[in-house]
């Protein structure tokens, strides 16, 4: 800094006043010391004004898988505010929802030095008995049930869940069989849910539920199941991921999408509409969770009142060429209610 200084002409303080960003110095003046700090090769110690600030601009991220799609749009997202904010991220998996994995993953965030910690908490964890969350830790929770005692923000898996379900009957179809993710997962659970209760107020039987894991694998699975059903017209399956694997299980059974049945994904996954058909889906808005999730971070850092509670993001359908009217619309009579 010394050297910066006699090269510039200025004082070490003006020096430091300009790596630290002020605005108390002259433009001129920030020019003159930036020159030099190029000449010279000059850079901060980040770690040093880390020490001296008692800040360290990290935000930590805890999460107990990167296998899904959500989780790894939700980390870019993050990732991407973050960085807009001029904090850095710190990825820490874990292998396991236990609660010595969770200790374990806090201590080791500590011995990292962050300022706040995001958990995209997908998994059933938080409300177990059994695990907590340290007590002091700055924290902001993605997709759980966690009630009041964290901010949580998530997607409107439930609000999303309803509009493919009734953009299906709408179509004309008498019911919607589904294609559950797994039974751990908070998502999964909320979108299957939505599912039965939107049948239910609707009048309409309501099919056997299948159980998927996000992968596309299950999803050929559950279409090859599925191209054998004679009732079913309509199907929703619970990410595009599953969707995709539908897609293609039904075209190796000979069923035609969406002329013999009607699919709809959740997610709008980048590729979603460069599918065969192109995939109507629910629209997940990662880029807002992502802020969401960092201002609460923020927030918290700067002791502003945190959101308890859960905040809700919407999403919204996006319709494509995989559904349509079933078959037999024209000469079919309006839906009987079921028993």
């Amino acid at each position: 800094m010394a050297d910066v200084a006699r090269l510039a002409g200025v004082s070490p303080q003006t020096v430091s006043r300009v790596s630290n960003g002020h605005s108390s110095v002259v433009e001129s003046t920030r020019q003159q010391v930036l020159a030099a700090m190029r000449e010279l090769g000059y850079r901060p110690n980040s770690a040093a004004r880390a020490l001296k600030r008692g800040e360290f601009r990290t935000i930590g991220v805890i999460t107990f898988t990167l296998s899904t799609t959500g989780n790894m749009r939700t980390l870019e997202a993050i990732a991407t505010s973050a960085a807009e904010e001029g904090y850095a991220t710190t990825l820490l998996p874990v292998a396991a929802p236990t609660q010595d994995e969770v200790r374990g993953a806090f201590t080791r965030l500590d011995e990292l030095a962050v300022d706040a910690c995001i958990v995209i908490m997908e998994k059933h964890l938080l409300d177990a008995t059994t695990v907590y969350l340290p007590p002091g830790v700055q924290v902001v929770v993605a997709d759980s049930d966690a009630g009041e005692r964290y901010s949580v923000v998530d997607t409107d898996q439930a609000g999303g869940a309803r509009a493919a379900v009734r953009h299906l009957l709408d179509l004309g179809h008498r019911t919607v069989w589904h294609l559950a993710g797994p039974e751990e997962s908070f998502a999964a659970q909320r979108r299957a849910d939505a599912w039965r209760s939107t049948l239910r107020e609707a009048d309409r039987a309501v099919p056997e539920l299948l159980r998927g894991d996000w992968t596309s694998e299950s999803g050929y699975r559950a279409g090859l199941r599925l191209a054998d059903e004679p009732d079913c017209t309509a199907v929703f399956a619970a990410n595009d991921q599953m969707a995709l694997g539908l897609l293609r299980g039904l075209h190796d059974r000979g069923r035609s999408v969406p002329h013999d049945l009607s699919v709809v994904g959740f997610d709008d996954i980048p590729e979603a509409g460069s599918f065969i058909p192109p995939l109507t889906t629910v629209h997940q808005d990662f880029a807002q969770i992502g802020r969401l999730l960092v201002d609460g971070a923020l927030r918290q850092l700067r002791n502003e009142s945190p959101e308890r509670g859960t905040t809700i993001v919407p999403t919204h359908l996006v319709e494509r060429a995989s559904t349509a009217p079933p078959p037999d619309a024209g000469r079919r009579r309006a839906p009987e209610p079921s028993a």
